[in-house]
């Protein structure tokens, strides 16, 4: 069964030459930086739109983290295989990090899905690998050492994508990246030693630690800290209570009724909105604060679903709230999930998903990494990304189609270079729009 659909991606080679997924031209018709800004915009929080501004003008590499609907859009005409997978839709090196799974195990793997959709695999490879162009020119490198972070995370990709591939389906739904493990059996004592610094530090954010340092104590209630514009309690705050607790059920009702039943031990105190990331800022995303009656604290992000960035291109989710959307997207995807990951509908028909509160979360230090560690990164992404896509079954075809030779890893560093040059150029024209006054940017 392997050989006949290695044979199949194989032939597909026909039809979409390895070589031609180097291919990047600026579609004709493609609308302005300006423009395309302004519809990702579209039905964002206005006060929070001058921050998302700010936060992407920091450089080509930050603001290419909040412009996925750009690359979605220039992906579009490009040469696909055919082969389609669960895309993660938004496959930068950022939105890889560790997390623990509800067995309390530390695990790196991909950690965001607000773009997850079915959708050519291609995309997810040539969104990460123009990812690693742009990192390594923020840090200085010469291009000869960004092409080789590429090199070495295509290496990684085909090497784990032909070990999955040939694995038993429930084998391959067991494979974890387990952070203890890895640093375990690294050889190299630098990556150990940084391993081991970023697992005792993950180790300590717990609810607890987050609890207190988000939270105050008011004659006797807790209550959730405010760092305007960046966390806000809401003005009303007993409306919103009531708009939480509206779909709080809806919600429930999408959990296993052993988390539901754990959940129904707490009860909400309070509610903030929350600024996160940099592509999602602007959209409504809330803290929740709920503590149980031995005064033991949980807190929950509720963050707004928006359509996928693909779904214009690649074709809409069969799900149609776009909250079960990432939720689905990111149990296929993930070797294990946020025990409390569900979904529901809000106030004017929004949709939402829910998760825990940085349990334990870690993020790549990125702006610490030399090439060394940034190249190891690039490794670790390049396997988690190849068993993302075989779990959904196409990891022969995939394998069939890239071959034994280095002439897609070619085709991809090349497309990746000349992305990273549009953003580069996107980048420029956002700054002109800013300082034009066009768009509008936090008094920093």
């Amino acid at each position: 069964m392997f050989e006949d659909k290695y044979n199949a991606g194989k032939a597909l080679r026909n039809k979409v030459a390895r070589s031609l997924q180097a291919d990047y031209k600026m579609a004709k018709g493609r609308p302005t930086v300006l423009q395309m800004i302004n519809s990702s915009n579209y039905d964002r929080i206005p006060d929070l739109i001058p921050v998302r501004h700010f936060r992407m003008s920091k450089s080509p590499f930050v603001f290419y983290r909040a412009t996925a609907s750009f690359m979605a859009r220039d992906l579009a005409p490009s040469p696909i295989s055919g082969i389609q997978v669960q895309a993660c839709g938004d496959c930068h090196l950022m939105n890889f990090g560790g997390f623990a799974t509800p067995e309390r195990h530390l695990v790196v793997d991909i950690n965001d899905f607000d773009e997850t959709n079915p959708g050519p695999w291609e995309w997810d490879v040539k969104r990460l690998a123009a990812s690693f162009i742009l990192a390594g020119r923020e840090k200085n490198f010469s291009e000869d050492s960004a092409n080789d972070l590429v090199a070495e995370l295509m290496m990684a990709y085909t090497e784990k994508l032909n070990l999955f591939a040939s694995m038993k389906l429930l084998d391959l739904w067991h494979v974890r990246f387990d952070l203890e493990q890895i640093a375990a059996q690294t050889k190299e004592e630098r990556i150990k030693e940084k391993l081991a610094k970023a697992i005792t530090k993950a180790n300590k954010v717990t609810h607890d630690h987050v609890f207190y340092k988000i939270t105050s104590n008011n004659l006797g209630k807790f209550q959730i800290n405010e760092q305007p514009p960046l966390i806000k309690r809401p003005i009303n705050l007993e409306e919103s209570m009531d708009m939480i607790n509206t779909f709080m059920d809806h919600y429930k009702s999408t959990l296993q009724p052993d988390r539901k039943l754990l959940l129904d031990q707490y009860e909400i105190i309070d509610v903030a909105l929350k600024v996160v990331g940099v592509g999602s800022v602007g959209t409504r995303c809330y803290v929740v604060l709920l503590i149980n009656d031995n005064h033991e604290p949980l807190l929950m992000q509720v963050k707004e679903a928006r359509e996928s960035v693909l779904a214009p291109y690649a074709g809409a989710s069969p799900y149609k709230h776009f909250g079960e959307r990432i939720v689905q997207g990111q149990r296929q995807i993930q070797a294990a999930s946020d025990m409390f990951l569900g979904w529901a509908t809000g106030p004017a028909g929004r949709h939402f998903y829910f998760r825990q509160l940085r349990d334990k979360k870690m993020t790549p230090d990125i702006e610490s990494y030399d090439k060394f560690l940034l190249t190891a990164y690039a490794r670790l992404c390049g396997g988690i990304l190849a068993r993302a896509h075989c779990k959904t079954g196409m990891g022969p075809q995939i394998c069939g189609y890239i071959g034994k030779s280095d002439s897609f890893t070619k085709a991809i560093s090349r497309f990746a270079t000349a992305y990273a040059d549009q953003t580069e150029k996107d980048f420029g024209a956002f700054g002109k729009a800013i300082k034009a006054g066009k768009l509008p940017i936090l008094d920093s």
